[in-house]
């Protein structure tokens, strides 16, 4: 019997800023880097289900095999969230989520979708709370029909601080139960200043790392304060190991030490948080630039830039026991030209790493191939030049699915945001 995603996809699928500008959008690069393997990557365009202005991709692969693509499009003063299905082959017909004129939407701080066992879709956004800056709630809908119709948002920080709430990852918790967590500032409610690359202003004080449960009514239950102090504007990320979901996240000490923890939720409860691997990166301020995680079983694979050093590199880690322990890193990339941005997968026989650089030349985006336990690198390649500088590129999405690789990245086009997609294969 189909779940109640696969019929609603199968339905939708029948139903089927910033610096540099130019009058074409980026196509993935022509010409593969030289591999380490005898067989080169293959490189194709991968048309996307929207031509109008839009950013702030997510990428996900549902428990069915099907990926979900969502994004932001401007809309005068407001914003919509929308996403499509990818199945079969083809797309569905794109399908709004929610919209709004007082969200607060941000380069490095996207909405996330999600799909629980039951089939049904979640999705998150943040809305303004008051009238400073960074003062903005995460809110919560829920839809049991494969996105037609869509609850009535929640929020889920219910503090009632105007304060920054954000960075969240979401989980399947159980067959029907979704578990998110995010950094939440009511603890750092009050006077504002600036330090921070990418967020200009904040408040001062700690900013904390929470967790909860929500049911398919949206209820809130087991909530919890994991960390005290983490860095204030770095993205969280969730890998679904054999013993529980692993969240991964920037840490941070009193001396301002910035390193990459984790933590485990199994039988109920989580586990102390520990390192990734001790780069000691003193930082004063947020880099903006969180680490990503991705699981098979018990393996786990994170990646992560890291400026330790006043050398500025991404590394890749990986545990053969749901995170309680990492070997040595290895160092995917390093030099003045690594962004970062980094998003990392498991396959079936590989771990893939894909992140940003930016020299004289600009930007490209850049995916890299390794052995499942990284003890060889098996193919990298460059996928595009960008015709976007800085911040307005954000962060690229990567998933794989049967050895295929599917990228998606914002470039920007005579001075507007647009999303541009490959697919990779070996």
């Amino acid at each position: 019997m189909k779940s109640n995603l696969a019929i609603a996809l199968t339905t939708a699928l029948l139903l089927a800023a910033c610096q540099r500008e130019t009058a074409t959008p980026t196509q993935p690069t022509a010409a593969a880097i030289p591999s380490n393997e005898s067989q080169p990557f293959t490189m194709q365009p991968w048309s996307l289900p929207t031509n109008a202005a839009a950013a702030q991709p997510d990428l996900i692969t549902a428990p069915d095999g099907s990926l979900l693509l969502s994004w932001v499009e401007p809309q005068g003063d407001a914003h919509a969230l929308r996403f499509a299905i990818f199945g079969n082959g083809r797309w569905s017909a794109p399908r709004t989520i929610a919209q709004g004129d007082d969200w607060f939407v941000n380069w490095a701080d996207i909405p996330h979708v999600a799909v629980t066992e039951d089939g049904a879709l979640w999705a998150h956004w943040l809305q303004k709370s008051a009238a400073s800056t960074y003062a903005y709630d995460v809110v919560l809908v829920h839809s049991a029909d494969g996105g037609a119709t869509w609850s009535k948002p929640v929020r889920v920080n219910d503090d009632g601080k105007a304060a920054e709430h954000g960075f969240v990852s979401l989980w399947p918790a159980s067959r029907d139960t979704l578990g998110i967590a995010w950094l939440d500032g009511r603890e750092s409610a009050g006077e504002e200043h600036t330090g921070h690359h990418g967020h200009d202003a904040h408040a001062s004080g700690a900013m904390t790392l929470r967790t909860a449960m929500f049911d398919p009514q949206l209820q809130r239950r087991d909530e919890s304060r994991l960390d005290a102090m983490t860095c204030d504007c770095c993205q969280t990320d969730v890998a679904m190991t054999s013993r529980g979901p692993l969240l991964v996240y920037r840490d941070r000490t009193p001396e301002e030490i910035r390193d990459i923890a984790v933590t485990r939720l199994e039988n109920g409860t989580w586990t102390a948080s520990h390192a990734v691997h001790d780069d000691h990166w003193k930082m004063p301020a947020c880099p903006v630039n969180g680490p990503s995680a991705s699981a098979r079983g018990n393996d786990v694979l994170v990646g992560w830039y890291t400026a330790a050093n006043d050398t500025q590199a991404l590394k890749l880690a990986r545990s053969n026991d749901a995170g309680d322990n990492f070997a040595a890193p290895v160092t995917l990339d390093q030099g003045e030209a690594v962004q970062g941005r980094v998003d990392v997968a498991f396959d079936t026989d590989a771990a893939w790493a894909l992140w940003l650089r930016e020299d004289a030349q600009g930007q490209s985006v850049q995916l890299a191939r390794y052995a499942p336990d990284l003890s060889r690198e098996l193919q990298r390649i460059e996928v595009a030049r960008l015709q976007g500088r800085g911040r307005g590129t954000g962060f690229p999405k990567l998933a794989v699915n049967n050895g295929i690789a599917h990228v998606v990245w914002t470039d920007i086009v005579d001075g507007k945001p647009k999303l541009v997609a490959a697919t990779i294969a070996r």
